[in-house]
């Protein structure tokens, strides 16, 4: 899995304040099944409520995407941990991720008194991407630039962005393209300069072994990676953990509904190597 550059600039036709301060920001990637977590909700909006203006969610929702492309006749396929997405297929994902898993997470949200504000990454171009470089996994698309702009803004009006992880096309083009939660949370996240990076999902952390381990650094993730000791969704998390702490984040944890609180809970992913190191020993991997 090969890392590149982001494009971390503000658009400058966009007026406002600059992006918040480094390390004043917490990214919160949200998985799919993590979500119906019944006690989510005022999770994020106590966190939300202890320093308005200082968090970001963004989400996934594949249990949602599969279901409504089973309704349609498709059947979900993968690769790497990725959904394999065709154009027919965009249309679905805003649906069910613009659309559905975002405004329940909102109105969740909003009823446990969080000023959380919907967006997908289209809106405003608030996250550019271009085609992945593996043609099979179709409109599928890395992240290259992040409209900050625009989330500081809401941010310095103390709102909770609750973000969809579809992209507008960096070409200019109509349309969108499906990015990976988890690298559009990276991203996000490095072009905040964010304090933290959390990734909750539905297991305590890494699992290696059968048991969750406190940490792994990028090249013992990586090995874990290209051994299959690490395999399924846990692929992308720990890819996108190695291009945030490459962007600059300064803690990457892995984790369940438990770590929100709870500063020692899950997997911390850590470089261990020169920043320059660590990234060419996870672009070795398969």
């Amino acid at each position: 899995m090969t890392q590149h550059a982001l494009d971390l600039s503000a658009r400058p036709a966009v007026p406002g304040p600059a992006a918040p301060l480094p390390g004043t920001v917490r990214v919160v990637k949200l998985g799919g099944r993590a979500q119906a977590e019944p006690a989510l909700a005022e999770a994020l909006a106590a966190i939300w409520r202890s320093a308005p203006g200082a968090l970001v969610v963004v989400h996934g929702g594949g249990d949602d995407v599969s279901a409504l492309q089973r309704r349609m006749g498709h059947e979900p396929t993968f690769l790497g941990g990725r959904r394999v997405t065709g154009e027919g297929d965009i249309d679905l994902l805003r649906m069910a991720l613009s659309g559905l898993a975002n405004k329940r997470l909102v109105s969740a949200l909003v009823a446990r008194g969080a000023h959380a504000l919907g967006l997908s990454g289209e809106d405003a171009g608030l996250l550019s991407a271009e085609p992945a470089e593996t043609p099979e996994l179709g409109c599928v698309g890395r992240p290259t630039a992040v409209n900050t702009r625009l989330l500081a803004y809401l941010l310095a009006a103390g709102y909770l962005p609750v973000v969809s992880p579809l992209a507008a096309k960096a070409c200019g083009a109509a349309g969108a393209l499906n990015v990976n939660g988890d690298d559009a949370a990276a991203a996000i996240a490095g072009a905040l300069g964010a304090e933290e990076l959390l990734f909750v999902s539905d297991v305590p952390g890494v699992l290696l072994a059968g048991a969750p381990v406190a940490s792994l650094d990028v090249e013992e993730a990586a090995a874990a990676v290209a051994a299959g000791t690490a395999g399924g969704g846990m692929v992308p998390k720990l890819g996108a953990a190695a291009l945030a702490l490459a962007l600059g984040v300064r803690r990457v944890r892995i984790g369940d509904l438990a770590a929100l609180h709870d500063p020692e809970r899950g997997t911390a992913v850590t470089q261990r190597q020169p920043l320059s190191a660590s990234v060419s020993a996870w672009s070795s991997t398969p």
